[in-house]
């Protein structure tokens, strides 16, 4: 696919609002669709910056007239410091004494750029939750903005802007057209961004958020919180590649965070490592992250968390590459394969696995969920609404088998009903109804995760489990319940080694951690809190 980039910018309605001297030499270049800021500090003479270089404006220095005529004509300074213009992405961001006068301003020309977004729609297509990284100016938010009009008005999707700095979507009640048919949630204050964040989810019913600059724990963590409930999220944050932002503490968690552990003798022994070393401590938030190089260029990586094992082992996996042409096309550089990671004995920590060869499962062909007979596999997202089953657990089991599911918050929205035996017994009145309206409907004997995956296998085509394997995963819940609710370690009974890996896999989608104990036939899991 192909697509010529093109730009609208507003500039003459930046102009407007600088001092006259400063309008009639910006409006007399010829090279005003390079300028990126205006630059008017009290006492120094007012400057442009382009794309490689700065110049003096005027011979004369800045007055506090020359500030107060911009101030005047802007919209209010928020907490942040960021004013806009009404209906543009112009920026002006202001520098303040100790008293609060403005004695600075930056005005940053805002840029509704559209076709950029060739070179990741189909990572974005994918629904995937997507981080970008990259410097200031490289070009983050302008595909953000691009990446909620596509989705929005190409993809019929719900989306929510989560729009702290008016960056997105200018400055105004009414948002930029360059969102599309997105939606905008503006933040009263920076410090509320997170709560925010959380509120566009819980009332909104978004199937996409998307954020600018999260920067602080709490908004990480309001992250996970939003991707934990399905919502696919596309954000950006500081730092320029995935390695930076591993040795960012407060946004690590971002891509899973890091955690000492202390290895036994023989385990060091075996890794030739010291004692103490680091391992990743949860699932990323993100399960793809986009290194912006520059605006035709980027890096990604697929595999978020098998690459962040391998940082974590003093590995650089090559991420895939991706340059846009001039022609509009996109050139993909593969990248370097990741191999498993190899099982090195039982370690206390949260990636635990028993050693054996990786399976590939895939629906069979005559699944409804398989679409095009062409390219690349991809399966059709399947919308379920939950009655009476616990969503904590029917999300366990759609991480555990990596299937495209989305829980929706009414009938209609859904594709199957899934309720209880108990339930249908003595129907609610809603599931009266969503019988009446010929709604597809589902019963599963009981609320654990065991039942909800064997749901989940038929309806995707996909193996079902021997019942000595429901069983043993009947009895992985019961006890990460167990250790959720008493905060204490649990130890299952003996299994063999590929009962041993699904319990694994099992407790660490829940957040925990594991290790493997004993000799075989003897050997068994143990589950510890986080």
């Amino acid at each position: 696919m192909t697509a010529r980039v093109s730009i609208t910018d507003d500039l003459e309605l930046l102009l407007e609002v600088l001092p006259h001297e400063v309008q009639r030499v910006l409006s007399a270049r010829s090279d005003r669709e390079s300028l990126i800021e205006v630059v008017l500090d009290l006492g120094r003479r007012p400057e442009a910056r382009f794309g490689g270089h700065a110049e003096d404006l005027l011979e004369r220095a800045v007055s506090a007239d020359d500030l107060a005529h911009v101030v005047a004509r802007v919209g209010r300074f928020g907490g942040d410091n960021r004013a806009g213009i009404s209906g543009t992405l112009h920026r002006i961001s202001a520098i303040r004494n100790r008293v609060g006068d403005v004695i600075g301003l930056t005005c940053r020309v805002g840029r509704a750029v559209f076709g950029t977004l060739t070179v990741l729609r189909d990572v974005i297509e994918a629904g995937r939750s997507l981080l970008l990284l990259g410097r200031p100016g490289v070009g983050k938010t302008t595909l953000l903005r691009e990446a909620a009009r596509v989705l929005a008005d190409d993809l019929g999707k719900r989306v929510v802007i989560v729009d702290t700095s008016n960056e997105i979507a200018g400055d105004g009640d009414i948002p930029h057209s360059a969102i599309g048919r997105a939606r905008r949630m503006q933040v009263p204050h920076p410090d509320q961004q997170h709560a925010v964040m959380i509120e566009a989810v819980e009332n909104h019913m978004p199937e996409v958020v998307l954020i600018d600059e999260i920067g602080t724990t709490a908004e990480a963590l309001a992250a996970r919180t939003i991707a934990e409930r399905g919502v696919q999220l596309i954000a950006t944050a500081h730092g320029n590649t995935l390695e930076n932002l591993l040795r960012n503490p407060t946004l690590c968690d971002l891509v899973g965070g890091i955690q000492a552990v202390t290895l036994s003798d023989d385990e060091a022994r075996r890794r030739g490592s010291q004692k103490t070393v680091l391992e990743r401590k949860a699932p990323p938030t993100f399960e793809v992250v986009v290194e912006i190089h520059d605006k035709d260029r980027l890096a990604v990586h697929h595999q978020v968390a098998d690459v962040v094992d391998r940082f974590l082992r003093g590995a650089s996996p090559r991420p895939e590459q991706r340059t846009r042409r001039e022609d509009g096309g996109v050139e993909i550089e593969e990248a370097e394969p990741i191999e498993p990671l190899r099982a090195e004995g039982p370690r206390r920590g949260y990636r635990t696995r028993e050693p054996g060869p990786p399976t590939e499962v895939l629906a069979p062909p005559q699944s409804p969920y398989d679409r095009g007979s062409s390219g690349p596999f991809v399966r059709k997202r399947l919308r379920i609404f939950p009655y009476g089953i616990t969503r904590g657990k029917l999300e366990r089991g759609v991480r555990q088998l990596g299937v495209p599911v989305q829980l929706v918050e009414t009938p209609r929205e859904a594709d199957v009903v899934l309720t209880l035996k108990s339930q249908q017994r003595k129907p609610a009145k809603r599931l009266r109804e969503a019988e009446r309206e010929g709604l597809r409907m589902a019963v599963v004997k009981s609320n654990t995760v065991a039942q909800l995956e064997g749901f989940l296998r038929a309806e995707f085509g996909l193996p079902e489990l021997p019942e000595d394997y429901e069983e043993a995963l009947r009895q992985t819940e019961e006890a990460i319940d167990e250790v959720l609710e008493e905060g204490r370690p649990v130890e299952l009974a003996p299994q063999e080694r590929t009962v041993r890996r699904l319990q694994h896999e099992l407790a660490t989608s829940a957040g925990l951690t594991t290790e493997s104990r004993g000799r075989e036939p003897n050997r068994r899991v143990v589950i510890f809190p986080a």
